[in-house]
């Protein structure tokens, strides 16, 4: 059975890649229809042919291999006489074409993103709600009630925009001795406390959630001490009203240990707080090591240390945010790229057909731990993220992608002379050159991250 679920998985992630495909080919296929340009052909998937039919001047062909497809015109690639050629297209029509293919990528992605959100039960906004007893933000300055508009430069728009802002934030050395840093202490070692007690006594129901009560409502108080010493003295406060609880009596009270410097995942962060827009900075966040490994090798990871307001289901909701989470995909694709080329990220984090299969592989592996319908949502969000990419990616000014070829038509555009075949031939040939020699670095380190189980996120 669990071979019919991989097979049926495989099956429905190449369906969906391949719908991909067909909707950016036939973003050009419909425009060049519509603006007099003949098709030759119109295929899905590469390689040999499976079955072909024509009708009128263009031919309909799905091919064997499902990792592509394209828009054959007359005149696209050579120059034709045929009053239907793409050459003889005004120039107004052939920009249309090609951008068309982008344009329909993006409406793809809202398509499966509406599918996507239209599941959800409800929505997570993006104002703060309340804090965790071992929260670090909090000791930061953020409040109850502040709505996040940015986190160091990057705009928040929703849950999805801030889980990428604070996964994106630098890791730095802060001082060990600041107020920010002896709070987070004193928070952590309550909470320490609270938990340790909690796991031994296995508290439940009523009797656990005032127990609770005493460490969130402690802590908030150490969130706001105005020094060392008054938050050094709710700590201790706190601890000796758990272990009362507990009627434990021979206990003690934590030590603060203070050190030079500590890592933190710092950033700035922009909030509307009682309708005034303020500034926050050098927020930190929960940094901490997911594992005894990365603790050795000195890897701390970040996390929201804070609940945020729930907003209620509804038409104009699930609406609003397919727009909002399709714009987020965007933007974030679109500044992954621009980050990558200012060294913000590296190479190493990049991925090619290889990586994205291995991604498509573990988010549908981890979806069938809880159920079918789970893991083919996970291969849906995926496929939405490669429709978006797909579409900004192929729209940039490089030879031989679409983005390139709508340069040179502005090139003709203002200059009033197209650029001679040869040369745009020249220039679009280099430029696939280097594409596909792009792919293939980039597929052999996806290759060799995953033999070396190095591949981000494994």
């Amino acid at each position: 059975m669990q071979i019919l679920i991989t097979i049926a998985l495989i099956i429905i992630g190449v369906l969906l890649f391949e719908l991909i495909i067909f909707f950016h080919e036939f973003g050009h296929f419909i425009t060049a229809k519509l603006s007099g340009v003949k098709v030759n052909e119109f295929a899905l998937g590469m390689g040999p042919k499976l079955f072909s039919f024509k009708k009128g001047d263009t031919s309909y062909s799905l091919r064997l291999f499902p990792i592509g497809g394209y828009c054959a015109m007359e005149g696209e690639d050579e120059d034709s006489p045929e009053p239907g050629a793409f050459n003889n297209a005004k120039i107004w029509k052939r920009m249309i074409i090609i951008v068309a293919g982008a344009a329909m990528n993006f409406i793809l992605g809202f398509i499966l993103m509406f599918t996507f959100t239209v599941q959800t039960d409800e929505f997570a906004s993006t104002t703060v709600s309340v804090f965790p007893p071992n929260s670090y933000s909090a000791n930061c300055g953020l409040k109850s009630g502040d709505t996040i508009i940015d986190v160091n430069g990057y705009s928040v728009w929703n849950m999805r925009d801030l889980q990428f802002g604070i996964s994106t934030l630098p890791l730095k050395e802060v001082d060990g001795t600041s107020l920010e840093v002896y709070k987070q202490d004193c928070a952590n070692s309550a909470y320490k406390v609270y938990y340790g007690l909690a796991s031994d006594n296995e508290l439940e129901g009523e009797k656990a959630e005032k127990f609770y009560s005493i460490i969130s409502e402690g802590n908030s108080k150490i969130f706001t001490a105005k020094d060392k010493a008054q938050a050094k003295e709710q700590m201790t406060k706190v601890c000796r009203e758990l272990y009362s609880f507990l009627n434990i009596e021979d206990y003690s009270i934590p030590e603060i240990k203070e050190e030079d410097t500590r890592k933190r995942y710092v950033g700035d962060v922009t909030v509307i707080r009682n309708n005034e827009q303020i500034k926050l900075n050098n927020v930190q966040f929960y940094t901490y090591y997911a594992s005894e490994e990365d603790k050795k090798a000195d890897k701390p990871k970040v996390s929201l240390d804070f609940y945020v307001n729930p907003e209620e289901k509804n038409f104009g909701t699930v609406l609003s945010h397919t727009v909002s989470e399709t714009g987020s995909m965007a933007k974030s694709v679109w500044t992954s790229l621009v980050w990558l080329v200012q060294g913000k990220f590296s190479f190493t984090d990049l991925s090619g057909p290889v990586g994205i299969a291995s991604a498509v592989t573990q988010v549908a592996s981890q979806g069938l731990e809880n159920s079918f319908a789970a893991a083919v949502n996970n291969i849906l969000f995926v496929m939405i993220l490669i429709t978006v990419n797909l579409g900004i990616v192929n729209m940039l000014p490089f030879p031989a992608l679409d983005g390139g070829r709508f340069v040179l038509l502005i090139i003709e555009a203002i200059f009033r002379k197209p650029i001679p075949r040869k040369a745009e031939k020249a220039i679009n040939g280099i430029g696939l050159a280097i594409l596909l020699l792009f792919i293939l670095v980039v597929s052999c380190k996806d290759i060799w991250q995953l033999l070396t189980n190095t591949m981000p996120g494994m």
